[in-house]
């Protein structure tokens, strides 16, 4: 169950807020963006040019949900 609440004023913030790990992180990607969600870039090292990013132990991509949320899906060795 995943329980959401308005509120009358919200400002996204800059840190991911939700986060779903997944067990083909490339074809989560390649799902999402078939749905027309890009993935963030923050050029940080190791991140590629579809926004993952690849570190020892985990790879991980963000993007935003409609209200500028940052989310992920992120794949774990």
């Amino acid at each position: 169950m995943l329980r959401v609440t308005p509120v009358p004023e919200y400002k996204p913030h800059s840190f991911t807020i939700l986060g779903w790990q997944v067990p083909d992180i490339e074809k989560a990607v390649t799902a999402l963006a078939g749905k027309g969600v890009s993935c963030e870039n923050f050029k940080l090292p190791g991140q590629d040019e579809r926004g993952i990013w690849t570190v020892p132990g985990a790879r991980v991509a963000w993007f935003k949900d409609p209200d500028g949320n940052l989310l992920s899906v992120s794949q774990h060795e």
